[in-house]
């Protein structure tokens, strides 16, 4: 059963503001895919934050329209569902570690804000380490001179302490 003209609407709308804050679109084939593989992949899209839906590419290609992913409108051909995130390597990761294991699940291309990207250009940026991880490597990097300093600033009194106790010691035994 279609879908009359407000619900067309509705979804346009909430795909184009999926789309307003993205940075990264994926799309994928799905053909002859199981509800149950479908379902596995939604829990883990939602998970990494990544909205995923199947819809009509007529749907979609309104909601990119004046976007930075119009041009992705022209690939949009076939039965598709969309990854969309903010993360791209979220979006592709999620979805690419996902076609790995299933051969229906086919990804088909993506863009990026004025770039069009091909399957392989997604399979290279899910090999990607994700935001957070390069933040958390960041954040390492940054950290480990002031921890050297504290170390070799506690070391100071450490070694009087021990000398004394070596000290000590030694008079006792004597």
């Amino acid at each position: 059963m279609g879908l009359n003209l407000q619900q067309k609407q509705a979804v346009v709308a909430e795909v184009a503001k999926q789309v307003a804050g993205a940075q990264a679109i994926v799309m994928v084939e799905n053909r002859g895919m199981a509800v149950a593989d479908m379902t596995k992949l939604r829990a883990k899209a939602r998970a990494s934050g990544v909205y995923f839906r199947v819809v009509k590419n007529t749907l979609v290609r309104r909601a990119v329209v004046d976007t930075p992913f119009a041009s992705l409108a022209e690939k949009m051909v076939g039965p598709l569902a969309y990854g969309i995130g903010s993360d791209p390597v979220a979006v592709a990761k999620v979805l690419n570690d996902f076609a790995k294991g299933n051969d229906k699940f086919v990804i088909a291309g993506g863009a990026m804000p004025g770039q069009v990207l091909s399957a392989k250009d997604i399979a290279s940026l899910a090999g990607l380490p994700s935001r957070d991880e390069l933040l958390a490597r960041l954040l390492g990097t940054l950290q480990a001179p002031v921890a050297k300093l504290a170390r070799t600033l506690n070391e100071v009194p450490s070694k009087f302490v021990r000398a004394l106790a070596a000290v000590r010691d030694a008079k006792q035994a004597a």
